[in-house]
C-alpha cells in the first residue's frame, strides 16, 4: 500500500501547536528564528501579541515550521512517504518533505508569500458545505456576483468561495436558501486562491523563478494541476497557485485512481484532522459512485500498472 503524507495550510493554526517539537529540534527552530526575526516557538505556543498567530504574515510561517518539524519526527521514526501533497501553503511543506526545497529555503519563500498575500485586503473567504460544484457554479452565475470565485475544491460537497466581503455575505444567504448545509465566513484576511490575489502572484513570481529546485525523492502533487509537479513548470505552478483554485478533490482522486485495488494510506502530518476529513468525504463519494456504476455496468476493469509505477511515470 502506498503511503501519502498530507500537509495542511492556513486555517490549521492553533495556540499551543508544535509543543514538544521546538525543544526536540533546536537547530531548525533557531534557523527559523534567524530567517523570521522573531521566536517561532513563542508565537506558536502563546499565539503572539494581539492575535499575531491569526495574521497571515505570521500564520503561514508558523504553520510551515510546525508541519516541517512534525515531518522530521515521522522521518526519525522511519516513516517515509511514497507521495506527498499539501493544501495551499502546505504544498511548500510537501516540496520540502520530497527534498525539492531545503527547510530554510522553503521558509524564506513562505515568508515572502505570506507578506505578499497579506498585502491584498478588502476580501475574504466562505466555506460552503452540502452543494455540488455544478450547482454552486450555476448559483454563482445566476447571482450576478462576478467578483466571487471558487477558491478551494476540498471535497465533492465542500468548497470555499473567495471575493469581496459584502458579496460573500449575500452569497451565503443565497446558498443557504438553495439548500447548503453550511455557508459561513472563514477567519482569513483576504480572498485567497482567486483572481483578486494576482498582485501577490506577480510579486512572488520572480522569487520563485530564481529559486533552484532539487530533484524529488517522491512525487509531489500540485494544487494547480492535481498532477505531479514537473521541473520546468514548478515555479509557474507555485506562482499560479496563489490566484487559482486549490484542486484538492482532484488531487486525492488522482492518487486513489492510480490503483483502486490498493488505495493509498493518507497520513495528515502535524496533528490536525481537517485534511483527513476531506479525504474521507472524497472516498465515500467515490464508493457511492462505484456502487451505482456496478449496478449498471458490471464488466470488470482491465488490469492496470501498480500505484508506484504510475506516479513515477508522471513525476519529474
Amino acid at each position: 500500500m502506498t503511503t501519502v503524507h498530507m500537509f495542511a495550510g492556513q486555517g490549521s493554526q492553533r495556540r499551543g501547536m508544535g509543543e514538544g517539537l521546538f525543544d526536540r529540534y533546536p537547530d531548525l527552530t533557531a534557523e527559523a528564528d534567524e530567517v523570521l526575526g522573531y521566536s517561532i516557538r513563542d508565537l506558536c505556543l502563546t499565539g503572539g501579541r494581539d492575535g499575531q498567530l491569526n495574521d497571515t504574515r505570521y500564520t503561514q510561517p508558523a504553520v510551515y515550521v510546525v508541519n516541517a518539524l512534525a515531518h522530521h519526527a515521522l522521518a526519525d521514526r522511519g516513516e517515509h512517504p511514497d507521495a506527498v501533497l499539501g493544501h495551499s501553503l502546505g504544498e511548500y511543506n510537501a516540496l520540502v518533505a520530497a527534498g525539492v526545497l531545503g527547510f530554510t529555503e522553503g521558509l524564506r519563500l513562505v515568508s515572502a508569500r505570506a507578506a505578499a498575500m497579506a498585502a491584498v485586503t478588502g476580501g475574504g473567504m466562505s466555506v460552503v458545505v452540502g452543494l455540488r460544484e455544478s450547482t454552486l457554479r450555476f448559483l454563482l452565475h445566476r447571482s450576478g456576483f462576478a467578483a466571487v470565485h471558487l477558491a478551494n475544491l476540498n471535497a465533492p460537497d465542500q468548497m470555499v468561495l473567495a471575493g469581496p466581503r459584502e458579496d460573500l455575505e449575500m452569497m451565503e444567504l443565497i446558498l443557504t436558501d438553495a439548500g447548503a448545509k453550511l455557508a459561513r465566513r472563514l477567519p482569513v484576511s483576504g480572498p485567497f486562491h482567486s483572481p483578486h490575489m494576482s498582485p501577490a502572484a506577480r510579486e512572488l513570481g520572480p522569487l520563485l523563478r530564481a529559486t533552484p529546485f532539487g530533484p524529488p525523492r517522491c512525487p509531489v502533487i500540485a494544487n494547480r494541476t492535481a498532477r505531479p509537479h514537473r521541473p520546468a513548470e514548478l515555479a509557474a505552478a507555485l506562482t499560479e497557485q496563489i490566484d487559482h483554485p486549490v484542486r484538492w478533490t482532484e488531487s486525492v482522486e488522482y492518487l486513489i485512481g492510480l490503483d483502486e485495488d490498493r488505495p493509498p494510506h493518507f497520513v495528515e502530518v502535524g496533528g490536525g484532522t481537517a485534511l483527513t476529513g476531506m479525504v474521507d468525504r472524497i472516498v465515500k463519494e467515490r464508493d457511492r459512485h462505484a456502487a451505482r456504476a456496478a449496478r449498471t455496468s458490471p464488466a470488470p476493469e482491465p488490469h492496470r500498472p501498480g500505484h508506484r509505477e504510475l506516479i513515477a511515470q508522471e513525476a519529474w
